[in-house]
């Protein structure tokens, strides 16, 4: 607020004061054509106003009466471009007509409440060199008060952030383009450890990675909360490979885990130390890659190569069981290759089901029902005896995205019971039943006959390890066994809605 009423040009002898362009062309401007009248009958909070204005170094425009008539100093000219000097004296709705439902209703409020109106970067349209602008302006729009207290103008004091705002922008972009590529290529960020002070800096994104605070990143933080980030079973390899580094100015390359929430991500190290002239440790300097995707990928090629050797020992024990089996349900030679080649083909069928998509990417299925799947898995291992696999439970609907697992499930089941279990022996038996409640999917796997059990095992096989992995990946269930003495009893249970996916 200014109450500004004694008339000051009258100490300095004229008035506008001399001094700089906008002084001359206010002092040599007609007045007399304007609604402020001529300089000589202007109110001396006026005069006041413009002599405090004139010299200013600050950027300022002031509005007077109700056409808010413009003066501004030679600080100010430059933001309006074009439109000066033509904007001087003139009504400011037709200098800025363009702005004017932005700018009118800004000065009117200041002018009927003697409300100060202040902003930063506030944004404004403008058109100053031609053409349209979008500009920013820092801004303190403060009422003119005569000696009685009535507001007759408004003094604006301004200062233009156009090109910082833009900077702001544009660096923001850029960052978050930088942050995009690096994100693509799996690059976490850069590091930069000042050993003596033990004061760790990084990219905001390395921070957040490691679970510090990303303002962190910037002003820094001991070496100790980022090594907090680091996954348990790690943290004490990555501390002695980093003094090792240290000590002996070797580069430093690690791999390890970092707790990302509920994730696990992996990560590779590299960098170097720098020293200062006295030979001692100064920087620790480089850069973080994800390579988690990597990891899977080598995970995922491991878990295939070890389930290629683990089926080709099945396929062996498979045509081993078949072989027994067709040999004893067989009265001639051609009734045994007969019922091979039957046999063989229902184990092709089977195996067309339990392709457990080990590189991302599942059989397509058409749905089917617990029955077919069941029937489908186990009948190779059929030799026509009365009592040798029974089946029995409702018809459920098994949907395409259920049908590998649930089928990699039995198939694994049915290969150890050939190899290990019930149908190991002419006289073994299974029995296997099912039945669905409103929630869940319950399978029993009843296996007698087979060679006694004198233990659990002590090791889950690989084929136990694929079947588990099915049920709780794929099927969101669980499954469970019983070593009995007389044979297993495995219990299978998933909830209906997961199964019908």
């Amino acid at each position: 607020m200014m109450g500004i009423g004694a008339d000051h040009s009258k100490s300095k002898g004229t008035f506008p004061p001399a001094g700089g362009e906008l002084a001359g062309l206010i002092g040599s401007l007609d007045w007399s054509t304007t609604s402020l009248g001529p300089i000589a009958g202007w109110p001396p909070h006026l005069k006041s106003a413009v002599n405090i204005m004139l010299p200013a170094q600050a950027q300022i425009v002031l509005f007077w009466g109700a056409e808010f008539v413009a003066l501004y100093n030679d600080a100010y000219a430059p933001t309006i471009g074009e439109k000066h000097p033509k904007a001087l004296g003139r009504p400011a709705r037709e200098s800025w007509s363009e702005l004017w439902d932005d700018l009118g209703p800004l000065l009117r409020r200041v002018l009927e409440t003697g409300e100060t109106v202040s902003a930063k970067d506030r944004p404004f349209y403008i058109e100053r060199h031609g053409y349209p602008e979008n500009v920013y302006f820092d801004i303190s729009y403060s009422p003119v008060r005569s000696d009685t207290g009535e507001i007759d103008g408004v003094l604006c004091i301004v200062s233009e952030t156009t090109e910082r705002v833009v900077a702001q922008a544009e660096l923001a972009r850029a960052q978050e383009r930088l942050t995009l590529a690096l994100s693509a290529s799996g690059m976490v960020g850069t590091f930069d450890w000042h050993v003596q002070s033990d004061t760790f800096y990084s990219d905001a994104r390395f921070a957040e990675m490691f679970s510090v605070d990303p303002d962190k990143g910037e002003k820094g933080a001991p070496l100790a909360e980022y090594l907090a980030g680091i996954y348990p079973e790690d943290v004490d390899r990555i501390a002695t490979a980093v003094d090792h580094a240290v000590a002996t100015r070797e580069r430093y390359v690690q791999e390890y885990r970092l707790k990302k929430g509920g994730d696990i991500r992996w990560v590779e190290a590299r960098g170097e130390c720098l020293y200062d002239t006295d030979g001692k440790p100064d920087r620790f300097v480089g850069v973080v890659v994800d390579v988690t995707s990597q990891k899977n990928a080598q995970e995922r090629q491991r878990l295939l190569a070890r389930e290629a050797d683990h089926r080709v020992k099945n396929i062996f024990a498979n045509f081993h069981s078949l072989i027994s089996l067709s040999a004893r349900s067989s009265r001639t030679p051609q009734e045994m290759a007969q019922a091979l080649r039957g046999r063989m083909d229902a184990l092709l069928r089977a195996k067309d089901l339990v392709r457990p998509g080990i590189m991302g990417t599942e059989h397509e299925s058409e749905r089917t029902t617990v029955d077919a799947l069941v029937r489908t898995v186990l009948q190779p291992y059929e030799d026509g005896s009365p009592g040798r696999i029974v089946l029995r439970g409702p018809n459920v609907p098994v949907g395409a995205k259920s049908v590998t697992g649930l089928a990699l499930a039995l198939h694994e089941t049915a290969t150890n019971a050939v190899k290990y279990g019930a149908l190991s022996q002419p006289n073994g038996s299974i029995h296997v039943t099912w039945d669905a409640n409103q929630d869940e999917f319950h399978l029993e796997w009843d296996e007698a006959g087979g060679p006694v059990i004198e233990a659990a095992p002590q090791a889950r096989g690989f084929g136990t390890i694929l079947t588990e992995r099915s049920v709780a990946s794929e099927l969101g269930g669980k499954i469970e066994h019983d070593w009995r003495r007389d044979g297993l009893l495995l219990t299978l249970s998933v909830p209906l809605k997961q199964l019908a996916a």
